[in-house]
């Protein structure tokens, strides 16, 4: 494991009631005895950055705990973009996954576990890796390059501790004393504490039954070699269904593609790129099962072994399932087969059949607020904190990095409060009042835009940049990072060392140092224009691609926005449009996905999207 360097670390354990406990670190003994409910806990002095060492802890048996490293201990939390691991993202970091070779950088995952009853103390299994290129592929690859580039500079060991679950809102991360400002949380909780109100609610059920017909593509083998296609027809990959002449269908769809595979192809192993699929697959090459994946946003990336394909004709089947929305293959990625020099596009024209065809069915989710449907303990207040967070609450750590927002984008000016009060109760339990913060705020997601537009996803950006006067507090802007058509997007590594910098500003006190691109602050109306002054200019604002700066709006006092011009003036920007005379109201990059900001600092780091509405 890795503890806290430089302060006194809380070290605790259980025993049996008033047993008296050992400590031995560092040739030192230190004592402890376990209350009437036989917990314990002590604390090991400050000790500098440095191990391997041995702790043993005894009582009436005996536990020895080896290589312990002191360094810097990080809790990461959030949703799925803090959970990637580098596994996922393989292709676009496979040099730095074969050149990882680390044991100063250890990583712990924490499993997956809800509980609105209860808190626990203690987690039901986890495991200290450290950083080679087998155990590497587990590590959330936003906290592994954080760690990195910590470590490049400081060369202390960095420690991880992971507690994330994708797609649950901060909501569930928060803990029952945290929302103490929040009544109509505090009456959800108590609702679920109520077993029989949880039994009536489904929490802790599974998912909710569908009347299905039979799968005909399973049943009738349509994934076989053997298999003669019958009316079938023609769709194009990639895209949905929907799109394509398929109405409002949720069910399984079978695509199939037949291609020709050059002699130079076989007796290799291959790779297979299906991009993304909307929502679960199964593949099969040949009659043979390659893989799938159960939901929608792991990227499709298969190996094929080397007896797979054949010379000549090859038979692509994928067996798609969508449970709603629009189905199918995610446009604007990879889609090919490839062995060596040798690859096949497998962009066009496809054949596809119906297998099966949901029935739709009335339902009723109560969601977060103690409704009447089946609820997800995962998705309620406190319910994640409770079962993941607690065990690990007093682990004695220099900060914490929090990648979360995407499930509470729906409801953006709730957002600032709550980060608010994540922040306050955890740096409670941890008693650690100044704990830096240090969180992502959202990458540019969803369609583009070519005109000015209201956006829940802009207004949600708003929300996170106001946290920003909590102190010892950071953003990592990321709005250059996204991708339209991936909540998930793969450029992991410019996130993880945009919070480096944050924490080499707030965590290592580093004062020559660049750590954010340009956030604003505050601006002026000078006739027919408007002035923008910002913070983080670092040494000039700059035109990133060397054009006009784009994606300034400006409005007047009915809030019409229209594109405006901008340009650079010293370390101010001053916004205008010929058409509007008294101008009260400036947005930049307001927008779900506003490609093309190009407003940044000298040193490479984007401007925070903002919009001065706020400051009127």
């Amino acid at each position: 494991m890795v503890l806290q360097r430089d302060i006194p670390v809380k070290i605790w354990g259980w025993a049996t009631k008033n047993e008296k406990v050992k400590i031995i670190f560092n040739n030192k003994t230190y004592k402890a005895t376990a209350d009437t409910a036989g917990r314990w806990n002590t604390y090991l002095p400050a000790t500098k950055a440095g191990g391997p060492y041995t702790i043993t802890v005894s009582a009436s048996n005996t536990i020895t705990l080896k290589e312990v490293l002191f360094g810097d201990v990080w809790v990461c939390s959030g949703q799925s973009n803090m959970v990637h691991q580098m596994g996922i993202h393989n292709v676009r970091y496979e040099k730095e996954i074969a050149e990882a070779n680390n044991s100063q950088i250890r990583h712990f995952w924490i499993p997956t576990l809800a509980d609105v009853q209860k808190t626990h103390d203690d987690l039901p299994t986890g495991y200290w890796k450290s950083a080679n290129p087998q155990d590497v592929l587990d590590f959330s690859a936003v906290a592994y390059f954080f760690a990195l580039k910590i470590y490049e500079q400081y060369h202390v060991p960095i420690g991880l501790i992971n507690a994330s679950v994708g797609g649950t809102p901060i909501e569930a991360w928060i803990s029952e004393d945290g929302y103490k400002d929040f009544p109509n949380i505090q009456s959800i909780i108590q609702k679920n504490k109520n077993p029989e109100n949880n039994n009536r609610r489904g929490i802790g059920g599974g998912n909710l039954s569908r009347p299905r017909s039979e799968d005909r593509g399973m049943t009738e083998k349509w994934y076989s070699e053997n298999y003669i296609p019958k009316g079938w027809h023609n769709i194009v990959v990639p895209g949905y269904w929907e799109d394509q002449g398929v109405k409002d269908l949720d069910g399984v769809v079978w695509y199939r593609k037949e291609i020709n595979v050059p002699q130079s192809m076989v007796n290799k192993n291959a790779r297979l790129f299906l991009g993304r699929i909307v929502d679960a697959d199964n593949v099969y090459i040949n009659g043979k099962a390659i893989g799938g994946f159960t939901y929608m946003y792991p990227q499709r990336r298969y190996n094929i072994a080397s007896d797979i394909l054949h010379e000549g004709k090859n038979i692509i089947v994928v067996k798609v399932q969508n449970n709603s929305g629009k189905g199918g293959f995610v446009p604007d990625k990879p889609y090919y087969l490839f062995s060596g020099k040798d690859t096949i596009n497998l962009t066009g024209y496809w054949q596809y059949k119906v297998g099966e065809v949901y029935i739709p069915v009335q339902r009723g989710f109560g969601g977060g607020n103690g409704g009447g449907g089946p609820v997800n303990p995962q998705n309620q207040p406190a319910g994640l904190y409770n079962a993941m967070v607690a065990p690990i609450a007093g682990y004695t750590n220099k900060g914490f990095l929090w990648y979360q927002g995407e499930s509470n984008t729906g409801k953006p000016f709730e957002y600032d409060k709550l980060q608010r009060t994540l922040i306050a109760d955890w740096r409670n339990k941890w008693n650690n009042p100044e704990a830096p913060f240090l969180y992502v705020q959202l990458p540019g997601f969803l369609d583009m835009t070519y005109i000015p537009v209201e956006s829940q996803q802009a207004q949600f950006r708003n929300q996170q940049a106001k946290t920003l006067d909590v102190p010892n507090t950071g953003m990592a802007v990321t709005i250059d990072l996204g991708e339209w058509n991936d909540i998930h997007p793969d450029r992991k590594k410019e996130v993880g060392e945009r919070l480096a910098l944050w924490a080499k500003k707030l965590a290592y006190h580093e004062e020559n140092i660049v750590y954010s691109g340009p956030l604003y602050q505050s601006c002026s109306i000078e006739g027919n224009k408007i002035v923008i002054s910002f913070t983080n200019i670092g040494s000039g604002l700059i035109s990133n691609d060397g054009e006009d700066l784009y994606y300034f709006a400006i409005a007047g006092e009915d809030k019409k926005f229209v594109w405006a011009k901008a340009k650079i003036e010293g370390n101010k920007v001053i916004v205008w449009n010929e058409n509007i005379n008294n101008p009260k109201y400036v947005r930049y990059a307001w927008a779900d996905n506003p490609d093309g900001a190009n407003l940044y600092n000298k040193e490479g780091l984007p401007a925070a999207p903002f919009t001065t509405e706020n400051e009127q």
